[in-house]
Parts: structure tokens; sequence; C-alpha cells
């Protein structure tokens, strides 16, 4: 988990971070529930989503944002931003 808090943008998934601590994917999805309640992807979704918030809060534009949380795009960014927050990224930007 810590390596994914320090780098949100990192790439991979739940078999990738089993295979690097040498535990099966269920056991480390059943480990997350147990610790945070939420799924994997879910915890991360909000860990990409809060590291945006603070890069916006930061004066970097949607795109920057976005591309730092590691999005794939803007578009993917500001529709999980406004799923989750029910807002634009937009909106936290000086000029929002």
């Amino acid at each position: 988990m810590q390596m994914l808090r320090e780098n949100p943008a990192m790439a991979g998934g739940i078999a990738d971070l089993a295979h690097a601590s040498g535990a099966s994917s269920r056991t480390i999805q059943r480990l997350f529930l147990a610790e945070t309640g939420l799924l994997f992807s879910q915890w991360r979704q909000r860990l990409r989503l809060l590291h945006g918030v603070a890069a916006l809060g930061q004066g970097a534009s949607v795109t920057g944002a976005g591309l730092e949380a590691g999005y794939s795009s803007t578009s993917a960014f500001i529709a999980a931003f406004r799923r989750h927050f029910g807002t634009t990224p937009s909106r936290l930007t000086p000029s929002g």
C-alpha cells in the first residue's frame, strides 16, 4: 500500500501487488477489504482522486492533475471525479 500511496499513478493492479508481496490476489483482496472496508479497485480510485485534488490545490491544471494521479486521459479523470465528488475538477481551480 505504501508504494501506491507514494506513487498513485503506478501501473499495475492487484495481481502485480500480490506477486510483489508473495501472496495470492484473493488474499490481498481480502486484506484490503478487512483493513479499509473497500475493494482494492475502490481504494485505488479514491487514492488517485485525492492525489488529483492535492495537485489541483497546488495549482496544477485539470489535465496535469489527472495525469499526475494516473489517469490515461483528462476525460477519464473528469468522469471519475464527477462520479465521486458530484462536481468537476475545474471547480477546484482558481478560475473555476
